[in-house]
């Protein structure tokens, strides 16, 4: 595994966890970002830093994209001067991104058909801590071949992978995922605030309710940090809507009722609107007290 080459395009928050986890498990990374101010750290711990597709496809076995939405996955693979103008053979593409599973399969499809490049879909949950340690959770869908190569590589980064079928399962699975965590953080939340304003410690909750049916995640990690207004960034609001307004997109081709994810949607749309899109999913807090810390 030390010899793959990883080529990692995106370096956000979650891109350079990634590729910091992959430096730190001996891999040789080479990076490529649009700003090429997020590239810097990661040179300075020893990844290569690619100044077009070509060089990066040149110096990569795996590609692994980490980008926000479907249509900058596409733009990045398919538009001028993209990887696929530049595909090498026996290279494999894992988008790690969080995008329309339609539009996955459809460009996964369309990559295989113009280049014979495999392409694995590895949406993931864990955030950035989690890369670090290697504790990723990823939902994969591809073929199955290419997804057993996938998980020899991703085991740097994730404790649990599990391939859902075929191209776009597991961003189907991602958006599923994202329902029960967006319906999770509001229904804590909600519950902090009423222990706020019931006097309870809230702090004290989770540990109270650890291994009972209302025990979850983000109970034991949100809680004391909501009751805290502690906003210290894990994960952005703004992500959220955007993979709850795929789910909505999803949901409506297939004609299944979401009514408590289009509720949750339309507070995340709210919080967005008042200015807090870019803020910690602990600032859900801000609905109860019109920006006021508790």
């Amino acid at each position: 595994m030390s010899q793959t080459r990883i080529g990692i395009v995106g370096v956000g928050v979650m891109g350079s966890a990634i590729a910091g986890r992959f430096l730190q498990t001996g891999h040789s990374v080479t990076v490529r970002d649009r700003d090429a101010e997020k590239t810097a750290p990661l040179a300075a711990r020893g990844a290569s830093v690619a100044d077009s597709a070509e060089a990066l496809m040149e110096a990569s076995d795996v590609v692994i994209l980490s980008l926000n939405t479907a249509e900058i996955v596409d733009a990045v693979v398919f538009g001028a001067d993209g990887l696929a103008a530049h595909a090498r053979e026996g290279v494999l593409l894992i988008d790690m991104s969080s995008t329309d599973p339609k539009a996955t399969a459809a460009m996964a499809q369309r990559l295989r058909a113009e280049t014979g490049m495999g392409w694995v879909d590895a949406p993931l949950s864990g955030g950035a801590p989690a890369a670090t340690e290697g504790r990723l959770t990823l939902m994969m869908g591809g073929e199955a071949e290419e997804v057993e190569r996938a998980r020899h590589v991703l085991s740097a980064v994730a404790a649990n992978m599990t391939h859902m079928g075929p191209s776009g399962a597991g961003q189907t699975t991602k958006l599923i995922n994202q329902v029960l965590c967006a319906c999770n953080f509001m229904a804590v939340a909600e519950a902090t605030r009423l222990a706020l304003d019931a006097g309870v410690d809230a702090e004290r909750i989770p540990a109270a309710l650890a291994g009972g049916r209302a025990d979850s995640r983000i109970l034991q990690e949100f809680m004391g940090k909501m009751a805290r207004f502690d906003l210290t960034p894990t994960g952005r609001i703004d992500n959220m809507l955007k993979d709850l307004e795929a789910t909505q997109r999803f949901s409506m081709g297939l004609r299944t009722p979401m009514p408590l994810t289009n509720l949750i949607a339309d507070l995340h749309r709210m919080m967005v609107a008042a200015g807090i899109g870019h803020e910690d999913s602990a600032a859900y807090m801000k609905l109860f007290d019109f920006g006021k810390a508790p």
